[in-house]
């Protein structure tokens, strides 16, 4: 399983009054993740979308499980948790630097023709991408 990790300092406006990360601000950190994910494997947001095409998340689920505060970093790793045709599920952990989970996460994605947003499947688009997402994939089928 091939897990990639991004390390992000805590800017204060990412806090709320108790001076804990806002809930919301941690989806915006998923999307960091999976986007180094993906670069660290090779591919291109931006190209992908160039070609025409764009990943819209179906569905996030978080557990928050320790507090962050300003001043402090996270670390994102992120992994593909499963890919089918349709559906990639990417997994998260949000840490403290000592390791501590500060949350756990999970987004899915599927493709779809950025011009009428009709899905595709993902081997037709890119089938490098679509077979290394099968391969370092931590469910396989």
């Amino acid at each position: 399983m091939f897990v990639s990790e991004k390390e992000i300092e805590i800017r204060y406006a990412e806090t709320d009054q108790m001076g804990v990360v806002y809930h919301a601000n941690y989806v915006i950190w998923l999307e960091l993740g999976r986007t180094q994910l993906i670069r660290d494997l090779g591919f291109s947001v931006i190209k992908f979308e160039a070609d025409g095409y764009v990943s819209p998340v179906m569905n996030v689920n978080i557990r928050y499980k320790a507090a962050m505060r300003y001043g402090e970093k996270a670390i994102i790793r992120t992994w593909v948790k499963s890919q089918d045709r349709m559906r990639t599920v990417y997994a998260y952990e949000i840490l403290h630097t000592d390791g501590t989970i500060a949350a756990t996460a999970t987004s899915e994605h599927i493709v779809v023709k950025k011009e009428n947003f009709r899905p595709v499947a993902f081997n037709r688009v890119d089938e490098v991408w679509y077979n290394k997402y099968k391969e370092i994939a931590e469910i396989q089928d």
